[in-house]
């Protein structure tokens, strides 16, 4: 699979590692979607999402404002998964991960619509 659609790691003991928070399944983190154990394809289309999300604010932007969103969600009194399910990333990649050609359309910086 092209790094385009990044590279899947199962198994992993990576998310475990980050679950800080909230329990994480899989993560990306460009280039690599990293699982706890075997692939989706729905998770894998979340994934997805993020590393188009990722590669068009050039990596690092991306997970800056990813942080600035959680740490704006938690003063507003969120709790950790419902500033976690705020974040506009991840509402894009929630609303589309089922729609396996969501990708083929997607428009960049849809992201900004879920603000």
């Amino acid at each position: 699979m092209s790094l385009k659609y990044g590279k899947v790691i199962e198994n992993s003991k990576i998310p475990v590692i980050l679950s800080w928070f909230i329990p994480i399944r899989a993560i990306t983190i460009w280039p690599f979607i990293i699982f706890r154990d075997k692939v989706d394809i729905e998770t894998i289309n979340h994934e997805r999402i993020h590393i188009f999300q990722q590669k068009e604010l050039l990596i690092i932007p991306f997970y800056l404002l990813y942080f600035f969103f959680w740490i704006k969600n938690k003063i507003k009194g969120q709790d950790n998964l419902e500033a976690y399910l705020n974040i506009p990333f991840e509402k894009e990649a929630y609303s589309n991960g089922n729609d396996l050609s969501y990708l083929l359309r997607r428009k960049r910086f849809s992201w900004i619509n879920y603000l």
